[in-house]
């Protein structure tokens, strides 16, 4: 493999295809710059591959994928990291079938390894009940921090959401958020009305106190937008005041929001569309919440069941 001497680092070829391909996701597809660089780094990390083998991207074959696969595997890749890499080849494959790039597409065999289905951390109702209780709303930063937790469980939001959100993605008429998920999609959440009630307090009396430099809608001391980091310190000092012995974390509030409702009643396509997930495969994960609830209701109207 070449090395660049001055860097020691490995020098990543440069290939057309590769370069269209990117540039098609990120003007086409509209992804983030964070998935733009995933996918650039799954894909130069095969053109490396290739280069130390000598081969080459048009005349990869199934064969040569099995050999980088290996190679993957042999570098301490785990199941999702890997599954992660395929579907970024699938993706430029995908692509490279519709250009005629290959007349047999090289990655027709590829399949993810299995994964383990990991149940996600919420919190217990009584667990929100006390993290919702603990900021002091008398105090301006008590206020935001009160509004920003209870935005987070109300509406399930990514933490990159709530620090993206601008007083412009409220409309307090109707209690609906606007909100920008990944990929820039947009989703318009309803929240509860004790929560309409503390934002428009917010909004109306207290954001104004933080002299706004930004349009952000959550502010530090110098009136410009949170950040993500910031966020997540406060929820690790409140977890801790609430004597929550778990490590939580922001989105310990979007798993809480989603198993909630799922208890609660709502069916699975109702929460995917509310969390903002692109496929139904990702809301999944909850699934054990909906067998629990249908058990019981089983348990509670079959005819039989009491017998």
């Amino acid at each position: 493999m070449n090395q660049n001497l001055q860097s020691g680092k490995a020098v990543i070829p440069a290939h057309p295809w590769v370069d269209r391909y990117l540039e098609y996701i990120l003007i086409e597809k509209g992804l983030s710059e964070n998935s733009l660089s995933s996918y650039s780094n799954d894909l130069n990390s095969l053109l490396l591959f290739l280069e130390a083998k000598s081969f080459r991207l048009q005349d990869l074959s199934d064969k040569t994928l099995f050999l980088y696969l290996t190679y993957l595997r042999a570098k301490g890749l785990k199941s999702r990291s890997l599954a992660r890499h395929l579907s970024s080849l699938r993706g430029f494959f995908a692509y490279a079938m519709d250009e005629r790039w290959y007349k047999e597409d090289p990655g027709h065999l590829l399949e993810n390894p299995k994964l383990p289905k990991k149940l996600p951390e919420f919190l217990t109702r009584d667990e929100i009940s006390r993290l919702l209780a603990l900021p002091d709303s008398s105090t301006k930063l008590g206020m935001r921090d009160k509004v920003m937790l209870e935005l987070l469980y109300a509406a399930g939001l990514r933490v990159s959401e709530l620090v993206e959100m601008t007083v412009l993605d409220y409309d307090a008429q109707v209690g609906l958020l606007k909100i920008f998920g990944k990929g820039a999609k947009e989703r318009l959440i309803p929240i509860h009305y004790m929560a309409q009630d503390v934002l428009n307090q917010y909004l109306e009396y207290t954001r104004p106190t933080f002299k706004p430099s930004e349009n952000f809608m959550f502010l530090n001391r110098s009136g410009k937008g949170l950040t993500r980091q910031g966020v997540w310190k406060l929820i690790k000092k409140f977890a801790k005041a609430a004597d929550i012995k778990r490590s939580i974390s922001p989105h310990t509030f979007r798993h809480s929001f989603a198993t909630h409702l799922l208890e609660g009643g709502a069916d699975l396509r109702t929460v995917q569309l509310l969390l903002g997930h692109a496929d139904i495969s990702a809301t999944e994960i909850y699934t054990h919440v909906e067998s629990n609830r249908l058990k019981i209701l089983h348990q509670k109207y079959h005819p039989r069941s009491g017998m």
